[in-house]
This record gives structure tokens, C-alpha cells and sequence, in this order.
């Protein structure tokens, strides 16, 4: 493919798209190729990125971003309940997990590395306000435990990573049989959870 000296289109997003893909085939990422793979001049990238890590901050941060508001919008068409919009919650994270594995690895990489910029920082924390409101109402309601809101939230995602992490790995199938060990998951958790 020719390379160009200029783009007609969102030279960003495509930049941004282009090292998700290369991510996710666990190819080796510099400017210098995902320009030549996009087919424009090796110093275009550089018009929105300084550096490599420049790009890899800025995917991060569109990840953490897209992944709110897939957390948003699946809860908020699960209704008011509580045990309905864990579950949104649960499927809806638990599906970006699995299908954005590597880039999962560096929005969180990311996010706890020195010198990380405050607006990634920031998308890390919007990710997941829908779902910290969700067990502080619940809390509010009697739902849910009264305790640390952050730290009973935190156990429950630690156990949707833990089926994302498994289905990663192969250790467990994706698809409808995923759902239903999602469902199960949040059940008991909703069950643990629950003040006795």
C-alpha cells in the first residue's frame, strides 16, 4: 500500500482502531508500522501522538470510556431493580472483557502506571461510577451489606475479571453457556451480599 502525506477522514480514530487490532493479534505496536498499515506518511501519527505511549494512554483512556458507557447503558435498560442491573452489570462487563482482552490488560496496565495522565485516571474512575451507585442504592435500600461501598463493589468485580480472566485463558467457553455462569455468579454474590 502507498503511504500518503495526507488523510482525509479521522487520522485519530483509525490510529486508535489500528493499534487496538494490532494489540489484540498480539503483534509488536510502534507509530512507524501502524502509519505504513493505515497507509499514510510515517510522520502523520505524530500530529496526535508524541510517542508510543502517548497512543497507548490515549487507547486506554477511549477504552475505559467506551467501557462505561457499555456498563451505563446496559443497566440503565435493566430497569430500577437492583438484582436485574448487577446482572446488566455483570453481562455487560464480562462481554467487553472478553471481547477487548488485551486492551482490558492495558487500560488497567495503564491507569497504575507512573506518571499515567490525570484525564486516564479520570476515565478509569467514570467507568465505573454506574456500577459504585448501584451497590451504594442498594445499600441505601437494605439490599446489600452496609460496609465500605468500594470494597463490596471490588469483590464483585473481582469475580466477573475471574470468569473474564478463565474464559481468556480457555479454561472456560464464551457464548450462551458464559450467561448462564454469569447469572449464577451474580446470584450468589446476591445471596452473599444480602443483610442477615
Amino acid at each position: 500500500m502507498a503511504t500518503r502525506t495526507y488523510h482525509h477522514g479521522n487520522l485519530r480514530a483509525e490510529l486508535l482502531a489500528g493499534a487496538e487490532q494490532t494489540l489484540a493479534e498480539g503483534g509488536d505496536l510502534s507509530l512507524r508500522e501502524l502509519a505504513r498499515r493505515i497507509g499514510v506518511s510515517h510522520a502523520a501519527p505524530r500530529r496526535h501522538f508524541a510517542d508510543k505511549q502517548a497512543l497507548l494512554d490515549a487507547l486506554a483512556e477511549d477504552g475505559f470510556e467506551r467501557l462505561g458507557r457499555d456498563l451505563r447503558a446496559a443497566m440503565d435498560a435493566a430497569g430500577e431493580q437492583c438484582v436485574p442491573r448487577l446482572l446488566a452489570f455483570g453481562r455487560a462487563y464480562v462481554a467487553f472483557a472478553t471481547r477487548h482482552a488485551a486492551l482490558l490488560e492495558l487500560m488497567f496496565a495503564g491507569k497504575h502506571r507512573p506518571g499515567a495522565a490525570d484525564s486516564l485516571r479520570t476515565a478509569a474512575d467514570r467507568a465505573f461510577e454506574a456500577p459504585l451507585a448501584l451497590f451504594a442504592e442498594a445499600q441505601a435500600a437494605g439490599e446489600v451489606v452496609p460496609g465500605d461501598t468500594e470494597r463490596i463493589a471490588i469483590v464483585a468485580w473481582a469475580t466477573l475479571q475471574g470468569l473474564a480472566s478463565m474464559v481468556n485463558s480457555g479454561m472456560l467457553e464464551g457464548g450462551a453457556a458464559l450467561d448462564d455462569v454469569v447469572a449464577d455468579a451474580v446470584h450468589q454474590l446476591v445471596l452473599g451480599l444480602r443483610p442477615r
